[in-house]
């Protein structure tokens, strides 16, 4: 009869912790989606923006300049990820947290409702770039705030879990955003969708606002990092930054390299091979998005596996081998592909390149975090992350390119691929594992 009372009187308080532990993740997880599920449905119509907001008449002018704008995002990442991972890190994690998703939605908002070119001139294509530097603002602070959030306080043991859903958020946003270009492109027709079609999916972004910011309202501090931000309020001249290039250096190049490893291969494996195998190999459009829907799913799905092994096996041993594997598959994946051009190879090549990367990066996520003391982790993490995908992650297309241009081998993105991974593994070899260890 006690016994029973007990777990019945354990059962509403385990209820809340779940409940509790299910927010917090979704709190964190959401500005990320919502990153990610702009930079989908950007892509997917960057040939339509290019069209109505610049006056060049090429077709191939109007698509350079589309993507270009969406590339002048990567820009302003650096600089969010140092001025919201400062203001993390003295005010706290919250606060940065719901001020990135209030500047995030803002960005999205403004290119949902930005008049074309017809309309206002050469006011539209300046408003969509200060759109997307808003974006890459708030981008660059994102990562560092929310995943200092989900590990301080996350349980000891399962931190790399925690932390893995960050990166599982942007495979099921990427998802969702190409599903909504499927679902848009197949209803509407080609008026429609120049006349307003193209702006629902950015609509549907800015909706999802209000309810990450309830989230993110509704979710616990960090005492301990409330305490930390209270006594940096306290002494004005403390500077995040200043001590984290001061004291933190070898952590700063560490991070790099972890973070240059993995941004490198995710934009090759969940967007370029796509665009690859339409570009270079000839195959049907439709393959684009179809290949975005599978690494999307799998990264959804797979990265919390990442999380768990990592957990229990510690993530130095995970995130190495799992990249020796993508160093050894990525070459002959790219050979399959030009030899054997075709939606069945280049989906199957595709899903299985995910699976494996979606366990390193579900490994990877909490070790930036983790590198850092408590007072300056938010700055250090955002400012390795943020510099790292700007120029790894951002320039990662033009890179492979220009391999290719270079070197006459359609094969030469793999190389890229593998220079960028031992980068990584050199980074693994000073990285202290602190998987079920106490933070600093």
């Amino acid at each position: 009869m006690e016994t029973s009372t007990l777990n019945f009187a354990g059962a509403p308080a385990d209820a809340r912790a779940a409940a509790k532990k299910r927010r917090l993740i979704a709190a964190a997880a959401v500005g990320n989606a919502l990153e990610f599920y702009d930079f989908t449905v950007y892509s997917f119509f960057a040939i339509l923006i290019g069209k109505l907001f610049f006056p060049v008449h090429s077709s191939f002018g109007q698509l350079m300049l589309a993507v270009a704008s969406f590339g002048v995002g990567f820009v302003t990442r650096p600089l969010g990820g140092l001025v919201i991972g400062m203001y993390a890190d003295r005010v706290g994690r919250k606060r940065a947290m719901i001020a990135t998703l209030l500047i995030m939605a803002l960005g999205t908002a403004t290119i949902a409702v930005a008049p074309t070119y017809a309309q206002a001139g050469i006011a539209a294509p300046l408003l969509l770039v200060i759109a997307r530097l808003l974006q890459g603002f708030a981008s660059g602070g994102e990562v560092g705030a929310s995943t200092t959030l989900l590990i301080e306080q996350a349980p000891q043991a399962q931190r790399g879990f925690y932390a893995s859903f960050q990166f599982s958020s942007q495979g099921l946003a990427a998802l969702v955003g190409a599903l909504t270009g499927v679902v848009l492109t197949s209803t509407l027709s080609a008026a429609q969708l120049e006349s307003w079609g193209w702006r629902v999916p950015f609509v549907i972004g800015t909706l999802f606002a209000p309810l990450g910011y309830w989230l993110r309202r509704t979710v616990d501090e960090t005492p301990a990092a409330a305490r930390s931000a209270s006594a940096s309020r306290e002494d004005a001249a403390s500077l995040p930054l200043a001590d984290v290039l001061r004291h933190h250096g070898k952590a700063v190049f560490t991070g790099l390299g972890i973070t240059i490893g993995g941004t490198s291969i995710h934009y090759i494996i969940v967007f370029y091979m796509a665009i690859y195998g339409v570009q270079v190999l000839h195959l049907p459009s439709w393959l684009s998005m179809m290949a975005g829907c599978i690494a999307g799913a799998t990264l959804a799905i797979v990265t919390p596996i990442g999380g768990c092994l990592s957990d229990r096996y510690g993530r130095n041993r995970i995130v190495w081998w799992t990249r020796i594997a993508l160093m050894l598959t990525i070459y002959p994946a790219f050979v399959a592909l030009n030899r054997w051009p075709g939606a069945v190879s280049l989906l199957t090549i595709i899903a299985a390149l995910s699976c494996v990367h979606a366990i390193n990066i579900g490994a990877m996520s909490a070790m930036l975090g983790e590198l850092f003391p408590r007072a300056v982790r938010a700055t250090g993490g955002a400012l390795v992350y943020s510099i790292g995908v700007a120029i790894f992650g951002g320039f990662a297309q033009f890179f492979v390119t220009w391999l290719i241009a270079a070197t006459g081998d359609a094969n030469a993105p793999a190389y890229y691929a593998i220079g960028c991974g031992a980068l990584t593994l050199i980074a693994l070899r000073s990285m202290d594992d602190k998987a079920g260890k106490p933070l600093d």
